[in-house]
């Protein structure tokens, strides 16, 4: 009986050992056709954020790179990189300060390029409630999920702002709960990305959405982006080269047609918002893919000094306890061409 109930207790560990062991053989599995298949799991069910991917699974330039990929949804960037670092899933797409943090923690993984790389976090709110900068939002009651990178950001926002954590009361809330805390007026505002909640919510409730965004006062991150494991990266160098290429190339011909790869993205899931939700939500999207100093470069470019300031800001707001150099959690290698 002992010897049964501590197998039982160590099926989980072993089934996770397990699930990181295929990905450092060099063997990738292959379909009919000869394409690598490879698996992408998403930060969070699909929203027109993620459209360059379908739209490039469509048009087949997955498929030019010797790529069958399969896209699947996530629950969270922080359950996104820990999938991929257990070898879950070939890649994931996460947001950098799940990445940090998690690396901080011994992870084996690593991002293969930024694509957002400005963030997109926002407090959000109905516009009748009259918040029109971060001192508005004394006293008011903010939706947010416990242990998550904007949670633990907001109190870097507030202060460079001027004002504390106690200027505000954070309540405590599921992902997927923090529209309808705002919706039924339980709270006055919530904590998420100005391309995801906002735009469903100004459909849903039939009038504007108004946001505070991080990078417009005061703090400004990285955010999503490509992200491998070190077994991935070490031993399938040249699919990894192949599938950030490939991104690179998706987003780079969906930004030329957004409606096209909004269109794509149909049938991607039953919770997938309408077509102008989705399309405001790409729109929004492309304002994020560079920094001055990527300006002209191809998607998932990243600069060294665009990494610095991200670790730094995470660093001061504590999701990490110590700042290393960007090589401990990006690989330059497999950076894009043209």
């Amino acid at each position: 009986m002992k010897l049964r109930t501590l197998a039982t207790a160590l099926m989980p560990a072993l089934l996770l050992v397990a699930a990181g062991c295929g990905s450092d053989s060099g063997e990738q599995a292959k379909n009919a056709q000869g394409l690598d298949k490879v698996t992408l799991t998403l930060n969070w069910y699909p929203y027109g954020e993620h459209a360059p991917f379908y739209f490039g699974k469509k048009q087949g330039i997955f498929a030019k790179h010797g790529i069958d990929l399969t896209i699947q949804a996530g629950q969270g960037s922080q359950k996104t990189v820990q999938a991929t670092a257990a070898g879950q899933t070939d890649f994931g797409w996460a947001d950098t300060p799940a990445l940090l943090s998690a690396v901080s923690q011994g992870m084996n993984v690593k991002s293969v390029g930024v694509f957002l790389q400005t963030t997109p976090s926002s407090v959000q709110f109905f516009s009748d409630k009259n918040i029109s900068s971060p001192a508005d939002l004394k006293g008011k009651t903010i939706a947010s999920t416990a242990g998550d990178a904007l949670s633990k950001t907001f109190p870097a926002f507030l202060k460079a702002n001027g004002m504390s954590p106690t200027d505000v009361t954070l309540q405590n809330t599921d992902p997927a709960g923090k529209m309808a805390a705002v919706m039924s007026g339980k709270t006055d505002a919530l904590l998420g990305f100005a391309t995801d909640q906002g735009p469903t919510m100004q459909e849903k409730a039939g009038k504007p959405v108004s946001y505070l965004k991080f990078a417009e006062h005061g703090l400004t991150f990285y955010s999503n982006g490509l992200l491998a494991s070190g077994d991935t990266i070490n031993g399938k160098k040249d699919l990894v080269k192949r599938m950030v290429a490939a991104s690179s190339e998706a987003w780079s011909v969906a930004q030329g047609n957004p409606s096209g790869a909004v269109e794509a993205m149909r049938g991607a899931s039953q919770q997938l918002p309408s077509t102008k939700v989705l399309t405001d939500q790409f729109n929004a999207t492309l304002q994020l893919l560079h920094t001055d100093a990527t300006k002209g470069q191809a998607p998932g470019v990243n600069d060294e000094s665009d990494w610095n300031k991200t670790i730094g800001v995470f660093a001061d707001a504590g999701v990490i306890t110590k700042a290393e150099s960007p090589a401990t959690y990006w690989d330059a290698s497999f950076a894009p061409k043209g």
